[in-house]
C-alpha cells in the first residue's frame, strides 16, 4: 500500500488475512482499494483501478447471499428471497459494512475526490467493498470469498433475512411489543457538517435506556441505522428475535 504519514500499515495485512489473501496476492488488495480518481491523477504510479474487481465482487456477493438465503429458508418463495437479497446487498448496507472495516481510511483516491468527502461517500465505500470481495474470490476462490462475506455480513444476515425488509424502526417496534417493552423513542444526539452535507447521530431508547445509536446523512437514516443495530444487539443476545 502507499505509505501515508501517520497511518498504521499493519491494518491492511489483517484485512488481507481475513480475505484469504496472502503476500503473493497483495496487489489484488491494493487494486481493490484504488479509486478511479487516483489513476486519473497518478497514471505514472497506478494504471488499474477497482472497477473490474467491483464488477466481479458484485456477482460473487449476490451468489453467496442467494445461496445463504436459499439454504436458510427452504419454505420461502422466489419473490421474497429476491427482496431479502436486495435488502442485504443494497448500497447503504454495503457502505455500512465497509465503514466497519475502515475501508475509507485505506482508499487510494485523487485529491479532489478526497477533498469532496469521498472517503465516507456511500457509493464509493459500497463499490470498494464489492471490489474487496472480488479480490478475495480471485485469491482464495469461492470458499474464501464465502467465509469473508458471511463473517462480514453476519449481523445483517441474521436481522434482514428474517425481516425481509429495510424498515428497521417498524421491525423494532413489533419486536418490542412482542417482548413487553412499551416505550421506544428516538433522539438526535448530535449533528455536524454544513447544511448541504449534514451528518446526524440518532439514539434509540427502550424504556428510557439508550440501547443503540446510528449515523446517517438524514435524521431518518440515522434512526433506521440505530434501530438496525438495536435489532442486531437483541439477536446476538437472544438468538433470532422473531
Amino acid at each position: 500500500m502507499t505509505k501515508d504519514k501517520g497511518v498504521n500499515h499493519e491494518w491492511p495485512a489483517k484485512l488481507a488475512e481475513k480475505m484469504g489473501i496472502g503476500i503473493a496476492d497483495k496487489k489484488l488488495l491494493e487494486t481493490a482499494l484504488t479509486h478511479s480518481s487516483f489513476v486519473y491523477e497518478n497514471a505514472h504510479v497506478a494504471r488499474e483501478h477497482n472497477q473490474r474487481l467491483e464488477f466481479l465482487g458484485d456477482a460473487v456477493l449476490g451468489l453467496v447471499v442467494a445461496e445463504y438465503l436459499y439454504q436458510r429458508f427452504p419454505g420461502r418463495q422466489e419473490g421474497e428471497l429476491t427482496r431479502q437479497r436486495a435488502a442485504l446487498v443494497c448500497e447503504a448496507n454495503l457502505a455500512d459494512r465497509a465503514r466497519e472495516l475502515h475501508l475509507g481510511l485505506w482508499l487510494r483516491m485523487g485529491k479532489g475526490e478526497e477533498r469532496s468527502g469521498g472517503r465516507d461517500r456511500t457509493s464509493i465505500l459500497a463499490d470498494a467493498l464489492e471490489a474487496v470481495i472480488g479480490a478475495s474470490f480471485l485469491a482464495g476462490g469461492l470458499p474464501a470469498a464465502r467465509r469473508f462475506v458471511l463473517e462480514l455480513f453476519s449481523g445483517s444476515l441474521h436481522v434482514t433475512a428474517w425481516t425481509g425488509q429495510r424498515d428497521y424502526k417498524t421491525t423494532l417496534q413489533e419486536w418490542a411489543q412482542r417482548n413487553g417493552h412499551a416505550d421506544i423513542q428516538y433522539r438526535i444526539l448530535a449533528e455536524s457538517g454544513p447544511d448541504h452535507d449534514k451528518r446526524f447521530i440518532a439514539g434509540v431508547y427502550l424504556n428510557s435506556f439508550l440501547v443503540a445509536s446510528g449515523k446517517g446523512r438524514t435524521k431518518k437514516e440515522a434512526e433506521q441505522q440505530a434501530a438496525s443495530l438495536a435489532l442486531e444487539n437483541q439477536a446476538g443476545q437472544k438468538g433470532n428475535p422473531s
